[in-house]
């Protein structure tokens, strides 16, 4: 069976995202998109929501490397939440510790320090996320 998946990768002024397939386990980026304080455009979200359809939502949990919690993960999961609660779609949470510092090297490896863009780091952080997810739950 396969399913189409959307990631987020919450931060408090941008919001990284990513769409992806079970049957090939593979994300693509899309757009981040700006949040105010953690909030972001719910409209945009919903618009994209519409467009792809997903069958599950995945949230990444930002942890500390040890595992605990931080002000972040609080705010993540307030935000998957939100997403369940507007939208009504199965949401799940995927640990996403070192996804960031990925991301960025990937970006660095394809185009050096100009590639660095925070949208792009959002974006590939966010397929990460999900490809991640993707790999801890093959039977989904």
């Amino acid at each position: 069976m396969n399913i189409t998946a959307i990631a987020f990768d919450f931060g408090m002024k941008s919001i990284g995202c990513a769409v992806g397939q079970s049957i090939t386990g593979t994300a693509q980026a899309l757009p981040a998109f700006k949040a105010q304080d953690g909030i972001p455009n719910w409209d945009a979200i919903a618009k994209c929501l519409q467009e792809w359809k997903p069958d599950v939502v995945v949230v990444g949990l930002p942890l500390n490397m040890d595992g605990t919690e931080q002000e972040l993960t609080l705010r993540a999961r307030k935000f998957a939440n939100r997403l369940n609660g507007r939208f009504g779609m199965k949401v799940m949470l995927q640990d996403e510790r070192l996804t960031t510092t990925e991301a960025r090297s990937e970006i660095f490896e394809r185009g050096g320090f100009r590639a660095l863009k925070k949208g792009k780091v959002d974006g590939i952080s966010a397929c990460l996320i999900l490809e991640s997810w993707f790999d801890n739950h093959p039977d989904f």
